[in-house]
């Protein structure tokens, strides 16, 4: 252990965040939990306020010289770059890390996720300056993918490792619980403000105001994470080089096969997450006037109905093994693949079907898809293995769903939507096969149990 990572630069902000942990510094795996649901919940309200907006708002706001369909497609186009930043985050926040330690590295990322995305809410419209405003926006979104690539805390990993060895399946689906939240809260605000507001005030300022709401929600967050990365117990997994950030290229040759098999594990659960989330509602608004009110309601009760799933997915993992839900509800999903995306033209209850349907799917199957290879890693790459893993899973199945499946939609029909969620579904059983047989022989195997 060198002198730098041992003795950050923000030890003192560290050690005062020890001083307010619980039992004279003891913290439990349910205090964690607690930690790692506030910071998924902030991060994926950001993310959802900025889907949200890119369906309702930017098309109109940034793109008013194409039609409804391009700007649709041109804002996804946008949307995706968050996740190309990601893996930016990763190595710069890597290095200030190892240099500064996890306190500097936090406080700077997360104030850069609530900043960047506050600035949306500062956008001008391409009717005040032009092409400019298509820039800002992109660059903005860009630096909220760095930020998200930099908020990786280790604290799914941490949770993992203190979970009880009956219950790694409950604890596993612990921090995919801040998806639905983040889901429930962002879209009420968009339905409040739309149902509120004429559709002139909604498009001239109702839609910042979700964003506003992210820099108050992000500071909570902080201050829940760094709580816990300052306790004994991170402290000591630090130490033993179980959370130790290492170099990324060097985790990368050295854990290649991990990777791969990490990133391609979840990919039936994550093209679901936007076909179900973001995709149908760009549909809605594209096809169905005057629904988009009773298409976020449906969104936020499908969000509710997907926080149950994750939870009930913990409960059966426990009884079956991670592996049986990962590979059954990709199954399922295939199954849902073949017939569901054409219910979205099939009325209101066709609609509310798919949506229903779709979200309790997600739930079982993202409820268990959070660090499924961690485990296999060495303990000297878990913490950056298990980033790079969560970037390249995130890019490769949900970073352009949105955009890919409104331009399949759009040109061939929604069953080819299904075809799309399909090749999902397939690297998810390919990745599953191939895992006893391609990872390390003498590497634990709770991760996949």
């Amino acid at each position: 252990m060198t002198a730098t990572a041992s003795e950050p630069s923000s030890t003192p902000l560290e050690r005062d965040a020890r001083l307010v942990n619980a039992d004279h510094g003891k913290v439990r795996p349910g205090e964690i939990a607690i930690g790692v649901i506030i910071g998924r919940t902030s991060e994926f309200f950001d993310f959802f306020v900025y889907a949200i907006a890119a369906v309702l708002v930017f098309p109109q706001l940034v793109f008013p010289y194409v039609d409804a369909l391009t700007g649709t497609l041109y804002s996804f186009g946008l949307f995706a770059l968050a996740f190309v930043g990601r893996p930016i985050g990763t190595l710069l926040f890597t290095a200030i890390d190892r240099r500064h330690g996890r306190g500097v590295k936090l406080t700077i990322s997360l104030f850069l996720l609530g900043g960047s995305t506050m600035a949306i809410a500062l956008l001008p419209s391409h009717a005040q300056v032009g092409a400019l405003s298509a820039w800002l926006l992109g660059f903005f979104r860009l630096c909220q993918g760095i930020a998200l690539g930099g908020a990786w805390d280790g604290l799914p990993s941490l949770l993992s490792l203190n979970a009880p060895e009956k219950n790694r399946g409950w604890y596993a689906m612990i921090p995919q619980l801040g998806a639905p939240l983040g889901l429930l809260v962002a879209s009420g605000l968009f339905a409040y403000f739309l149902a509120l507001l004429t559709p002139q005030d909604f498009l001239s300022w109702g839609w910042r105001y979700p964003f506003f709401v992210a820099l108050a929600i992000n500071v909570v967050a902080l201050f829940a994470r760094l709580r816990l990365v300052a306790t004994p117990e991170f402290e000591r997994l630090f130490e033993s080089r179980e959370l130790q950030p290492s170099p990324p290229f060097q985790t990368m040759f050295a854990e290649w096969r991990t990777i791969v098999l990490g990133a391609f594990a979840p990919l039936a659960s994550f093209a679901l997450f936007h076909l179900v989330t973001v995709f149908p509602l760009s549909w809605v608004n594209l096809h169905s006037e005057g629904q988009l009110v009773r298409f976020l309601v449906i969104e936020g009760v499908g969000a509710l109905l997907c926080f149950l799933a994750i939870m009930a997915s913990g409960v059966i993992a426990d009884r079956v093994g991670r592996r049986a839900v990962l590979g059954v509800s990709a199954v399922l999903i295939g199954a849902y693949s073949g017939f569901a995306p054409q219910l979205l033209n099939a009325g209101q209850l066709g609609e509310a079907i798919y949506m229903f349907g779709g979200f309790v799917l997600l739930g079982l199957a993202f409820g268990q898809s959070s660090g499924v290879v961690n485990s296999r890693f060495s303990p000297e790459h878990r913490y950056t293995g298990a980033a790079i893993v969560a970037n390249s899973a995130w890019f490769i199945g949900a970073g352009f769903a949105p955009l890919v499946a409104l331009f399949l939609a759009s040109h061939l029909g929604l069953w080819s939507v299904g075809l799309y969620l399909l090749s999902g579904v397939a690297c998810t059983l390919a990745a599953l096969t191939l895992n006893k047989e391609w990872l390390r022989p003498n590497a634990p195997t709770r991760g996949l149990s």
